[in-house]
């Protein structure tokens, strides 16, 4: 089992995981073709690398490319997730962290999260950090990741309407059950291991940590009519830096360890710990074989303003095995044509697997019991959301499952000029099985007015000829 153990003692936001997965073996091309799928010719991203506080790192930036972006709803980046070429591990991570900073958003200001709306150059900011961290994490392979606590900064920043409070409030509850400091996490300040609520309120980027240019805020009148809710990005110059400069370089007031006034993580940042993340804690124990650093906007004298990743694999568990989390629910008065929109958006909440099983229940009522299949610390979002989604009075939890599971990779093979994901199980390289992704394949045959099973037998066979077959070696 890959994993990922992600260090954000000194703070956090979405450009410098990127620098760090960059730094550790993610091909910056490959991050840029994942960003394009979603908002094709909108943004570039560069890598360079530099210095904070005597440590070499990487500096991923986000240049947009367009002079007026259009405003972005919730749904309609959800919409925009859903139909890109990703890979599915992909987006289904992508979706994952939007839908918990559009909760956020949705909680902090009272609103639900489908009326908020992402204001231009904030949205792209973020779908570009989202998508290109979670594109990173396939890319190197991670099954799963390990985060310390996060370090949040203290005092206040200046926004559009005046100063708001650090950690700003889609921070703060994102940071729900997440471990979370002022100031730079001390040395082996790891949190107690918990099954963290997933972010159930998320936000919308407010990159005004460490690097980002976009601030989000939401604001309520008659500066757009017609839209009640809107996160308006919007840049902060503090001395002619940036609203991260600002948080980042202004911290010689407090020692090392103590509270840091300004902010040191964005609710991007926040959320993507949240969500990817499965348990915080110390390195696990595993043989690493990639480290990256990535770097915020300033060089802030005292301590380095980086985030570390070290990719490794885990020495814990057995190889090809892995710990999960099974949830239980039995369900005896669902009207049935909302099963598969319950299945659906369970997946889209980070299950690994879902299923439903017809039962008998007492008094000889027909029932179907619901299983789900998570990461641990994935637990505790996924009960509140079956019991949200269902009518069901309770659900049943069982710890310390083990899972054997297949190392897994994704290929991509031509269907009529059209590319189409292959899943692809191997153990120590040499394929099991490979599967043409469904969703693509339906997709397809929707668009080429073909029938499924003819776009699946083609692509199917594009992907023997691609030597994507059993018992072949994974190239």
């Amino acid at each position: 089992m890959t994993t990922l153990w992600l260090d954000a003692s000194a703070g956090m936001a979405g450009d410098m995981m990127m620098g760090a997965l960059v730094d550790a073996g993610a091909e910056l091309a490959a991050l840029q073709a994942a960003v394009e799928a979603v908002v094709p010719g909108s943004v570039r991203l560069t890598a360079a690398p530099t210095v904070r506080g005597g440590i070499r790192a990487v500096k991923a930036e986000v240049e947009v490319l367009v002079d007026d972006p259009p405003r972005r709803t919730w749904t309609s980046i959800r919409a925009a997730l859903r139909e890109a070429a990703l890979a599915p591990d992909t987006r289904r991570r992508a979706l994952a962290v939007f839908e918990a900073i559009a909760r956020a958003e949705g909680r902090v200001h009272g609103v639900d999260p489908e009326r908020i709306h992402f204001h231009e150059v904030g949205a792209l900011d973020s779908i570009a950090d989202v998508v290109a961290c979670c594109e990173g994490l396939r890319l190197l392979g991670v099954d799963r990741v390990v985060a310390t606590p996060v370090a949040v900064g203290a005092g206040s920043v200046r926004a559009a309407h005046g100063l708001m409070p650090v950690p700003v409030p889609a921070v703060a509850q994102l940071a729900l059950g997440w471990p979370t400091a002022a100031g730079v996490v001390p040395a082996g300040h790891h949190g107690q291991h918990q099954d963290h609520p997933a972010p159930g309120h998320g936000h919308p980027a407010h990159d005004h940590g460490h690097p980002g240019p976009a601030h989000a805020h939401y604001e309520q009148g008659d500066d757009h009519p017609g839209h009640d809710e809107h996160a308006h990005a919007h840049r902060h110059r503090h001395g002619g830096g940036h609203a991260a400069e600002h948080a980042a370089g202004h911290h010689e007031q407090g020692g090392a360890e103590g509270p840091l006034p300004g902010e040191l993580c964005t609710p991007t940042g926040m959320a993507l710990v949240a969500v990817l993340a499965e348990r915080p804690g110390p390195q696990p124990a595993m043989t690493t074989r990639a480290v990256g650093v990535g770097a915020g906007s300033r060089d802030t004298p005292g301590r380095p303003n980086v985030v570390r990743v070290l990719v490794g694999d885990e020495d814990a568990r057995p190889a090809g095995s892995d710990g999960v989390c099974e949830l239980a629910a039995t369900v005896d008065d669902l009207d049935p044509r909302v099963w598969p929109e319950v299945l659906a958006a369970l997946l889209d909440e980070g299950a690994f697997d879902v299923w439903a099983e017809p039962a008998l229940m007492k008094k000889g009522r027909p029932a179907h019991v619901l299983h789900v299949l998570c990461a641990p610390g994935r637990a505790d979002a996924l009960s509140t959301r079956i019991m949200a989604l269902t009518s069901t009075f309770g659900v049943r939890r069982y710890s310390g499952v083990v899972r054997d599971v297949l190392a897994r990779d994704w290929r991509t093979v031509a269907v009529d000029g059209h590319a189409v994901w292959v899943k692809i199980g191997h153990r120590d390289g040499t394929i099991v099985r490979a599967q043409p992704e469904f969703d693509d394949v339906r997709a397809l045959a929707a668009g080429l007015n073909r029938p499924v099973v003819d776009v699946l037998a083609a692509a199917r066979a594009a992907a023997e000829e691609a030597g994507l077959r059993p018992g072949e070696r994974l190239g």
